[in-house]
């Protein structure tokens, strides 16, 4: 848990100031008006395969969906998968693991 939102796996950042700090690979949280699913920076590459994925909107880095029935549960699963290995690819290393 991340405050009100559910994280799944575990994600190293390092900015090119210096500045890091660890986040989660993937992450929802049920908002009022919305699911909201935190797919990071890798959002503008999975554009291709949003397309059908039906009813949604996005942001920076999140995909939200107002119903599961407005989209393609096929879909989000591939985009899903294709975000967090995309997470877990650009994951900078910590201290201790160099």
């Amino acid at each position: 848990m991340w405050g009100t939102m559910v994280g799944f796996g575990d994600l190293h950042y390092r900015y090119e100031s210096g500045r890091e700090g660890d986040t989660f690979l993937l992450g929802f949280a049920s908002r009022k008006p919305d699911l909201t699913l935190y797919l990071g920076a890798c959002l503008g590459d999975l554009a291709p395969l949003l397309v059908g994925l039906g009813k949604h909107t996005l942001s920076k880095g999140c995909l939200y969906i107002r119903r599961l029935e407005d989209v393609d549960l096929s879909v989000l699963r591939r985009a899903l998968t294709a975000a967090a290995k995309r997470n877990a690819a650009s994951a900078a290393p910590r201290e201790f693991d160099r």
